[in-house]
């Protein structure tokens, strides 16, 4: 099996897809010949030609409404925008018709189309470069919204968005692209959208977070291992947004008693107070101490030099584990 990172990982599944389905088209921002800004397509459009790899103008709105025309019509369009933060142009596409044409049309048509984007910081890039509104795409019903963590999830993930009738918003962690290698087999699987996965488990509190913020919580973990702090901790992984998977979160919560949720998108309106809210709503009764979240703060990602200051980082999220284990009433 072969020994990957997030980057190589895109690569592959897009190269499995492309080959098993003639029906994909690749395009975006320097995609096709130059292998997109950080090279996920390298070698497609030298495989495929440039029917199927190409490149597109600098106009995100334009990318997503030719993929809606492309998705009606029997292909399978997969656009890369160069970053999350360069979205926002196409908000109308996505929000008007890309996320509502299966219920506009009761389900006479849909909308299978892909779009990629990294997100989020982590390379000290400008404030459209590093930012994390995945909240933003998952309040729209009718769009899937994926953030993996790993190699192995990447894959299957991407491989699962190509299999699936609905429009999905795949992004992509910048700072975990080249991070570490992962054995993943070479075959073409998916994993369940909507699904969530219990990392490591545990008695004492429940962690829940997605995307490059998992490594960052495995570190902090390993830290309070080192220091002796006696606790055992349900780590989960939500992998998906839009559906995120509540089951797995409030089994956790009723065992542990705690619930800790760590991103890098900003504090308010976030995928941190859904998951909170619903966590009081469904178990109120057994939580042993307020809710936590370790988040990005309420403001505009800062230039480079101060973009560690809004992100999580291993010390902010050991202090607010700390915290939480010794609450008491």
């Amino acid at each position: 099996m072969p020994v990957v990172n997030n980057i190589q990982a895109l690569t592959h599944a897009l190269d499995l897809a492309m080959e098993k389905h003639q029906n994909i088209v690749i395009y975006g921002e320097d995609v096709g010949f130059e292998g997109g800004v950080f090279r996920a397509t390298i070698g497609l459009q030298a495989k495929y030609g440039e029917e199927r790899c190409f490149d597109a103008p600098i106009a995100e709105a334009t990318l997503v409404g030719t993929a809606v025309g492309m998705a009606i019509n029997g292909m399978k369009p997969i656009v890369e925008m160069q970053f999350e933060g360069f979205s926002y142009p196409a908000f109308q596409q996505l929000f008007t018709h890309v996320a509502r044409l299966r219920n506009r049309s009761r389900g006479r048509f849909t909308c299978p189309l892909i779009v990629r984007m990294p997100m989020g910081g982590g390379i000290r890039a400008l404030e459209h470069h590093s930012e994390a509104v995945e909240a933003m795409f998952a309040h729209n019903p009718g769009l899937k919204v994926v953030i993996p963590s790993t190699p192995y999830d990447t894959k299957g993930l991407l491989l699962a968005a190509v299999e699936s009738s609905d429009p999905v918003i795949f992004l992509e962690p910048t700072k975990i692209y080249r991070a570490f290698k992962q054995e993943i087999p070479d075959e073409y699987y998916t994993l369940p959208i909507g699904e969530g996965y219990k990392i490591q488990e545990g008695d004492d509190l429940t962690i829940v977070t997605y995307g490059a913020q998992v490594s960052e919580c495995e570190k902090a973990l390993a830290q309070l291992k080192e220091e002796g702090f006696p606790i055992n901790v349900d780590l989960i992984d939500l992998r998906t947004i839009q559906p995120w998977d509540r089951e797995i979160v409030i089994e956790s919560v009723k065992k542990t008693g705690r619930i800790l949720v760590v991103h890098e998108a900003v504090r308010s309106f976030s995928v941190a107070s859904e998951v909170i809210t619903t966590v009081n709503e469904k178990c109120f009764e057994y939580l042993k101490a307020p809710a936590g979240r370790v988040t990005g703060y309420d403001i505009i990602i800062p230039f480079d030099r101060g973009e560690h200051y809004h992100q999580p980082s291993v010390q902010k999220i050991v202090v607010k584990i700390k915290e939480l284990v010794n609450y008491q009433f």
